[in-house]
């Protein structure tokens, strides 16, 4: 059976495309499977993590066929929502570069990004209420966190579809991109991630995902972590012996 995902490996980050063109890119079962052992992987060699569509798609959602097919077991067992929350807990950062249909599902998987790309012709939302469901992926307490309580409402009651430029104004996405020059803007933010200390990268995510109570002692345990690392001294020394060369 041929996979769904097609995967582009490097040392320090892994280019995952979504590729089921006939559907569109819907979520299905099998994609859910095969973007968990992805996790496995990363969560065993840590590295950035670049999600990407193909043929000018990023998701178009869930399977409707396969989704319509569900019962109250399936629901509780959180398929979907389980893997965006692995996705979302990922060592290193995950990059989500955004072309076309980014809804439901798609926009679900896009929302537990760290970084979101797109392109003028993206269109993102949560049009699940018309189909008699609601997005259980993550949207409901996501997107609030991600571009306030007002326009959220709006996505998720009215099913409001975002443009690219009403995506940028809300800061849902960071930057837009040509289609053809999307890939290499996202591979562009990973180069500058790859720039930083890995192990302060890793660190730092997990302490901006820590809930509020955990601060400021998470803080300071972790920069007692780092400051005795060997990265934190080669990489002061070089800025200091720059500094007096300058």
């Amino acid at each position: 059976m041929p996979s769904s995902l097609k995967l582009t490996d490097a040392p320090d980050r892994l280019v995952v495309e979504l590729h089921r063109p006939e559907v569109r890119n819907a979520i299905d079962r099998r994609m859910v499977d095969e973007l968990h052992a992805v996790c496995e992987d990363l969560e065993g060699s840590p590295r950035t993590l670049i999600l990407t569509g193909s043929d000018g798609v990023f998701a178009s959602g869930a399977d409707i066929a396969e989704l319509r097919e569900r019962r109250r077991d399936d629901a509780l067992a959180g398929i979907n929502s389980t893997l965006f929350a692995r996705i979302a807990a990922l060592p290193m950062p995950v990059i989500a570069a955004l072309d076309g249909f980014a809804l439901g599902g798609g926009a679900e998987l896009a929302f537990a990004a760290d970084f979101r790309l797109g392109t003028p012709r993206l269109r993102i939302g949560n049009p699940e209420t018309g189909l008699g469901i609601l997005p259980a992926a993550g949207a409901t307490w996501r997107l609030k966190e991600l571009v306030g309580e007002p326009l959220a409402l709006e996505i998720l009651l009215a099913g409001r579809i975002l443009s690219a430029e009403e995506a940028l104004d809300a800061r849902l996405i960071t930057e837009i991109h040509a289609p053809e020059d999307l890939l290499a803007a996202a591979h562009a933010l990973a180069d500058r991630i790859g720039r930083q200390d890995p192990l302060a990268v890793r660190i730092t995510k997990s302490v901006f995902r820590a809930p509020r109570d955990a601060h400021p002692v998470i803080d300071q345990l972790a920069q007692a972590v780092l400051f005795e690392s060997d990265a934190k001294f080669d990489r002061m020394q070089r800025f200091l012996d720059r500094k007096k060369g300058s």
